[in-house]
Order: C-alpha cells, then sequence, then structure tokens
C-alpha cells in the first residue's frame, strides 16, 4: 500500500508543543489552521475509552487567536456575530458565530475577554484573522487586530480537575464553565478557562508565550503520573456522540447558524450592529437543519466526502458529514443536515454509504 507523507515546510507551522506531542507517538494528524492536529495516538476506539475514563493534554494550539483590542474592540467583535456581546463580563468565555453580511457561517470561535477593550477569538479552521483587519480598516475603527504568541492546551477528562489543582492550585478547579482566571506559571501570567472541545469536562490553558511551552506540558505530565495521563486529542467518536460540531465538516460557509442549530446563539433584537442582521431576520426558519443519525449495521468505512440520504421514495432527504462507530452505544453515530419534512424523531431515512445503503433513524437529540 502507497504512503502519503507530509513535505515539511515553514509554511505549516510547529507549535509549542509539536516536540512533545511528536515524543508522545501521535499516529495520525490532520491540518488546521495551517498547523498540524492530531487525530490520534493509540486508536480512535482506545484514546476513546482513555478519554472517558481518565485525562489526557491535549496539543489545540492550532485553535489561533485573533486579538482585538483598543476602544472600539466591543464594536468589532459585534460585528462578527449575532450573539449579543455587550453583557459579557471579562472573565468570560462565549461561543459564537460568526458570520458574514448574507448571514452565512464564518467561523465558530469562542470568544475570551480580557478586558472592556480586549478580546481573543480562539478560532477554528477558517482564516479569520484578514477578515477582522479588513473590518477594521474598512470601518475606521480604533482597533489594533493581531496574532498573540497564544496557544491552547486543553486538559480533559474525569481526572482534569485532580491533574489541575495539582499544578495550578485548588482555585482554579472552582472556575465556573465558560468562565476564566488568570495562573502564573514560572513569572509568566496565563489564562485557563472551564471548557474544551469534549464532554468529559476539563479545562483549556491558553498558553502565553511560546517558550513556556514544554515546560507546562512536562509540569502536567510529571504531576498526573499516577492519574494515567497521556496526550490525546479532539476524538472523532465522542464528539459526535456529544454533537459537538465541526467547522469546515459539520458547518460550513454554506449554512447559516440557524442551519447549524445555533439560534439560541442569534440575538437579532439586541444585536443590531453584526453585518448579516438584515439577511438573518429572513432566514430563520431554515429548509434543513443539523441532526444525529444512528446508521444500521457495523462499523461505516471513514467519511471523505458527504453521504447522500435519500426519503422512502428515493428523494435527497439531506446528507450525512461526520460517522462512525460507538462502542458504548453499540451504533454509528452520525451528524446529518436534514431537510425539514424528515428531521423528526424516529424519521427512517436510507444512508448512501459507500459500502452499501443502510438504515438512517433521525433522533431527537444526541447521544451525551
Amino acid at each position: 500500500m502507497s504512503m502519503l507523507y507530509l513535505t515539511p515546510s515553514i509554511r505549516l507551522r510547529r507549535t509549542p508543543f509539536s516536540n512533545r506531542v511528536d515524543s508522545a507517538g501521535a499516529k495520525a494528524y490532520t491540518i488546521y489552521n495551517h498547523m498540524r492536529l492530531a487525530s490520534y495516538y493509540e486508536t480512535p476506539e482506545e484514546d476513546y475509552r482513555h478519554l472517558k475514563t481518565a485525562v489526557q493534554v491535549w496539543d489545540v494550539s492550532c485553535e489561533r487567536q485573533v486579538e482585538i483590542k483598543g476602544p472600539d474592540a466591543l464594536r468589532l467583535v459585534q460585528m462578527t456575530t449575532p450573539r449579543d456581546m455587550s453583557r459579557m463580563q471579562d472573565d468570560q468565555c462565549y461561543y459564537v458565530p460568526m458570520v458574514d453580511s448574507a448571514g452565512k457561517m464564518m467561523n465558530d470561535p469562542v470568544a475570551v475577554r480580557l478586558g472592556q477593550d480586549r478580546y481573543w477569538l480562539s478560532l477554528a479552521d477558517s482564516d479569520m484573522l484578514l477578515y477582522c483587519k479588513g473590518l477594521a480598516a474598512g470601518s475606521g475603527l480604533d482597533v489594533e487586530v493581531f496574532e498573540p504568541d497564544v496557544s491552547p492546551l486543553a486538559i480533559q477528562g474525569p481526572k482534569a480537575d485532580e491533574l489541575v489543582c495539582r499544578v495550578f492550585g485548588e482555585e482554579i478547579i472552582r472556575t465556573r464553565f465558560f468562565r476564566h482566571k488568570t495562573i502564573n506559571f514560572q513569572g509568566q501570567d496565563m489564562i485557563i478557562a472551564r471548557s474544551g472541545w469534549s464532554h468529559q469536562g476539563g479545562f483549556e490553558l491558553y498558553l502565553d508565550g511560546s517558550g513556556y511551552g514544554e515546560a507546562v506540558w512536562d509540569a502536567l505530565f510529571e504531576a498526573g503520573k499516577d492519574l494515567d495521563v497521556r496526550a490525546g486529542c479532539p476524538n472523532l467518536i465522542e464528539r459526535i456522540e456529544a454533537g459537538l460540531l465541526s467547522f469546515g465538516s459539520d458547518i460550513t460557509m454554506d449554512h447559516t447558524p440557524f442551519e447549524a442549530g445555533l439560534g439560541k446563539y442569534c440575538h437579532l433584537d439586541s444585536a443590531t450592529g453584526f453585518l448579516g442582521r438584515k439577511a438573518l431576520l429572513d432566514l430563520q426558519e431554515p429548509a434543513k437543519q443539523i441532526r444525529a443519525l444512528a446508521l444500521a449495521g457495523p462499523a461505516v468505512p471513514a467519511i471523505n466526502h458527504p453521504w447522500p440520504l435519500h426519503d422512502s421514495t428515493g428523494n435527497i432527504a439531506g446528507c450525512i458529514s461526520s460517522s462512525t462507530w460507538s462502542p458504548d452505544f453499540d451504533t454509528n453515530v452520525t451528524i446529518a443536515m436534514v431537510k425539514r419534512e424528515h428531521w423528526g424523531g424516529g424519521t427512517v431515512l436510507t444512508a448512501k454509504v459507500p459500502d452499501g445503503d443502510r438504515s438512517a433513524i433521525v433522533r431527537d437529540k444526541f447521544w451525551i
């Protein structure tokens, strides 16, 4: 079997933790915001089981930050999203759908408020730095827009609190969900938030200064030896079970927040300063929307293009964007964009999977 390799290039940026990730034995990578992101270490199934029972440290530096700083920082951030940012407090993180003037999704970052005039946008996989720079320049706003030397490191799993307590102190584990506190590591202040792209609980440390990366990694692994701490990464199985959507896969620039099931973050009455407001006022009743599906049969093959969904008459009913076998739920857990007339719970559709047709049952909710 032929093998494909990545050609080394400084355009494919390393992270502050790349040496440690390689040493930990990552077996596969994907490319995310011009950086490598590990896909699994042992196998996806073994990593999944460990994530649900112990604690993992994830290099998610690829979630690049756009820093927006200055008197008009809030105005610029609000221009990009239908979520009302006006009541956000200085220790809060918000999940924010970012849209263009047509109301279509451009990114779905976590926004971190550091002060009245300073924000980070912790990005999904699409370039937003130049977009934000363009908005600032075109609108004549008094802000700086740049990428700081900040690299997130996630600590996830049921033993994450114990590990964080040992390294950063008991005060940190009292942090509420989507809130952040400041820790000091070797004389350097850094932000740590109770957040992360898993349903298992944990934290994301915003490493402030690449030179501290390996020291932070080593401190966590030294403190977590008896907790069975391991290197990990976002897990395909667990994130589909939890309904955590992947920008570029489940959500694309062709979709609105309402189609992505993110209507609760669209405050069209109060967030009046965002560019796509006029468009979204007319798009609040989507003709299709994200749904969870259970696919019958054995484990599906890897998905590298959308799989069509058909109704009982053979007409297109939607398409599948993510699917894999779940050991805990004994089915193929699946995310799909489904047309309104077919998205009711219990609806049976036919999935056109490469190895043959499969029965697909629409669920009322995700698994966890």
